[in-house]
């Protein structure tokens, strides 16, 4: 799809950019297409959403067990679906302005200086982080892939770490692609590919059937190391709904005026991609588990091997879905980066320009995922330590900040338990996931 100059929420509004400001905007990657229509909005919300955290979900659900697990699971959508409401809302709450990053709705609820001190680091954590467990997945899903595949004598035992390499092989190609509307079709394929895998995952679950040792009991045999994993189970919940990091910029790419604005089409595609978040993530967490216990692996597919060719299907259907995904969370990296670039430092806007940022960017991502291929730790800690907290309560706490509804009123209540939810996330998660980091770092010996 064609880019086109960035156009104000009320186009009645006399633009006071300059030129040389309207070039800039026009080719930063969040601001340079508005045509994007509602369907992009489920797509990309899809993608953004379900990804490696799917695959967890079973193996969480062993940390936290039936009553807590199926509790926190269900909490958390509806929970999420409030404050992605919220978001979506706030994103034309100024008339004539479009808040079109995360980061300047937190400046308009904070002030110039404390919203960037607020809200950049937590979501350069999420976006990064989402990205450095991507490498880890798609190496892990090429392997498994390798592993199935090739079962003979002749083909060797290839470590994870070439896999991972050859998955980020993809993105210094991918990575140069301009704007969010330039990987709509990536990101389609993507949202397609996370219905697929997960429908094939609880679906062979199923037919695999209950195993015979099943246990649902937890697996620690002591109550500190019980009250870790149940820690990190929160954790890998919270990494499971992730959207909110990137859906103000999702929104900016969709046209809006006074009497169309965005926040209606943007709204229907949330809907529709909440819709498909459920059918992938209850089936998948709760067959997963019922099939096997504590015992499941970290990634669900782990677990299944047969049938080969169903599976290998399913593993595939990750490679292309984390691709999505990861082009998605890096976009608005990749906007933060560049606006910097161009707009503090001085720096031309050419394409040579985002040649080296974006290849670096990546070649970083591969070497931390290389280095630390903790998955479900990975997951327990970055859920927790920053995903809630610009998932759960930040959009709650900037709601507050900005619309001030009636102390006790429905609102005011909502956003209430909504942060105090969050906030015991952000607390008690990352202790489970950075315990879990520890124990798997102790056998582990560095690019092995």
């Amino acid at each position: 799809m064609g880019t086109q100059a960035p156009s104000d929420y009320n186009d009645s509004k006399v633009d006071t950019r300059t030129e040389e400001e309207k070039a800039i905007d026009a080719w930063l990657p969040i601001t340079s297409s508005r045509n994007a229509k509602w369907w992009y909005s489920a797509f990309h919300n899809v993608t953004a959403m379900v990804g490696a955290g799917v695959l967890s979900l079973p193996y969480a659900m062993s940390e936290l067990g039936w009553g807590p697990g199926v509790t926190v699971m269900i909490v958390s959508w509806i929970i999420t679906l409030y404050t992605l409401w919220q978001m979506v809302e706030m994103h034309e709450m100024v008339p004539g302005k479009r808040f079109d990053r995360y980061h300047e709705l937190g400046q308009h609820a904070f002030g110039e200086k404390l919203g960037l001190w607020i809200v950049v680091p937590q979501q350069l954590i999420v976006e990064v982080g989402v990205d450095i467990v991507y490498m880890v997945t798609g190496g892990k899903s090429l392997q498994k892939v390798h592993e199935l595949v090739c079962r003979n004598e002749h083909c060797g035992n290839i470590k994870l770490s070439y896999f991972i390499m050859i998955f980020a092989s993809v993105h210094f190609v991918l990575s140069h692609l301009p704007n969010f509307n330039s990987i709509s079709g990536v990101s389609l394929a993507a949202a397609v590919m996370s219905l697929s895998y997960s429908t094939i995952a609880w679906g062979a679950s199923v037919k695999k059937g209950v195993q015979p040792d099943v246990d649902y009991g937890y697996k620690a045999h002591s109550t500190a190391g019980t009250v870790f994993d149940f820690l990190s189970g929160l954790g890998e919940v919270a990494f499971a709904y992730a959207g909110h990091n990137v859906v103000l910029e999702i929104q900016a790419t969709i046209p809006s005026t006074p009497d169309k604005p965005s926040k209606v089409p943007m709204w229907r595609g949330v809907v529709v991609a909440y819709i498909v978040v459920a059918l992938c993530y209850f089936p998948v967490a709760f067959i997963g588990y019922w099939m096997f216990g504590n015992a499941v692996e970290d990634n669900i597919l782990i677990s299944l091997n047969k049938p080969t060719w169903l599976i290998v299907m399913a593993n595939m259907f990750v490679v292309v879905h984390v691709i999505g995904s990861y082009q998605i969370y890096a976009m608005p990296v990749f906007d933060m980066i560049e606006t910097v670039l161009v707009k503090k430092l001085r720096f031309r806007p050419t394409w040579y320009l985002r040649f080296v940022t974006r290849n670096i960017y990546v070649a970083f991502t591969m070497f931390v995922g290389i280095t630390f291929p903790f998955f479900g730790g990975l997951l327990g800690f970055f859920g927790g330590f920053a995903f809630a907290p610009t998932t759960y309560f930040l959009p709650c706490i900037m709601w507050l900040a900005i619309y001030k509804p009636r102390r006790w009123s429905l609102s005011w209540i909502a956003n209430w338990v909504c942060i105090i939810f969050g906030v015991l996330l952000m607390v008690l998660a990352p202790i489970g996931g950075l315990r879990s980091i520890i124990v798997q770092a102790k056998t582990y010996k560095f690019y092995n």
